[in-house]
């Protein structure tokens, strides 16, 4: 018998998954922080890392595709910034990360709104415009309601009614989970449109809290290749509409298809808690996760 010893599982992540209706219902109320962001019309840059780069992702793609105007996402160590563009935004649930200070130090012809849970960082006199959701920022080394409060925020500030996503959340937070879901052997997930960048943080916060084997594609990108490790006791999950065709194809291969009923931001809530009871399972903690930290902190050079 192995005398391997396991750190006890702690709460953070647990208590702060299930906020999210609530936190998300706080930042659609925050009308005068929305009217920080960029303006309807305005070039942006949405850059982020990790966690953050996704939900830049997601923010993207809304407003750009409803009409507000041309918006990029980056990884803040890969961003391209200097093309003109009217506003850049940052988003770091920590506001003490690296690249994102470094980029912010570089930027001086251009706006810089940031985004942050921490008002004590380095973030807050580093950019010209702050948006605090102090009452979002987590204890847990693995981010949860921080990264989908930003984008609620995001999604109100285009003018959308999520009164039915913190409904679907409800249901997230509520709802008994599947045991064969639980204790799949490998995870895909997709995603099309906004929920791309979600399908993407799905398979992160897996990897993250659970040391799980996820891997993440944009919807139509899955028959090109990847659809090659479906088979049996593995899942692919599809966060918002499905493909023509798709789930029949997976199943074919004996893989289960999940298709995600509920809003994309509520269907990564069902993920956070799948990869929260996987790491229970295998007696790890997902407060404090192997090899990593709140915040990711290179040392000079």
């Amino acid at each position: 018998m192995s005398n391997t010893t396991f750190p006890a599982p702690t709460e953070h992540m647990a208590v702060e998954l299930a906020s999210q209706p609530d936190t998300w219902a706080r930042a659609v109320d925050m009308s005068a922080e929305q009217r920080i962001l960029p303006a309807s019309g305005a070039r942006i840059a949405v850059v982020g890392c990790g966690t953050s780069w996704f939900i830049a992702q997601s923010y993207a793609w809304l407003r750009e595709s409803g009409g507000h105007g041309q918006t990029d996402a980056f990884a803040a160590s890969e961003a391209f910034v200097d093309r003109g563009y009217d506003a850049v935004v940052l988003l770091s649930r920590s506001g003490t990360t690296t690249e994102i200070l470094e980029l912010a130090d570089t930027l001086r012809s251009v706006t810089t709104i940031g985004i942050t849970g921490d008002t004590s960082s380095p973030l807050m006199g580093a950019v010209d415009e702050i948006v605090a959701l102090p009452f979002a920022d987590e204890l847990s080394v693995v981010q949860t309601r921080f990264a989908t409060t930003a984008l609620a925020l995001f999604r109100a500030s285009l003018g959308e009614d999520l009164t039915a996503a913190i409904a679907d959340a409800q249901t997230a937070v509520a709802e008994d989970l599947d045991a064969d879901l639980v204790g799949a052997e490998q995870y895909t997930f997709l995603g099309r449109g906004m929920a791309t960048g979600l399908a993407h943080e799905a398979a992160l916060k897996m990897r993250e809290a659970s040391q799980s084997w996820t891997e993440s594609y944009p919807s139509m990108e899955y028959r090109h290749g990847p659809i090659a490790i479906a088979a049996p006791g593995r899942v692919t999950w599809q966060f918002g509409e499905t493909p023509e065709g798709l789930a029949d194809q997976v199943r074919a291969t004996g893989a289960r298809f999940e298709a995600g009923t509920l809003d994309p931001m509520a269907e990564l809530v069902r993920a956070q808690r799948v990869a929260l009871a996987r790491a229970r399972a295998k007696g790890l903690n997902p407060d404090a996760p192997r090899s990593l930290t709140r915040s990711v902190i290179l040392d000079e050079r």
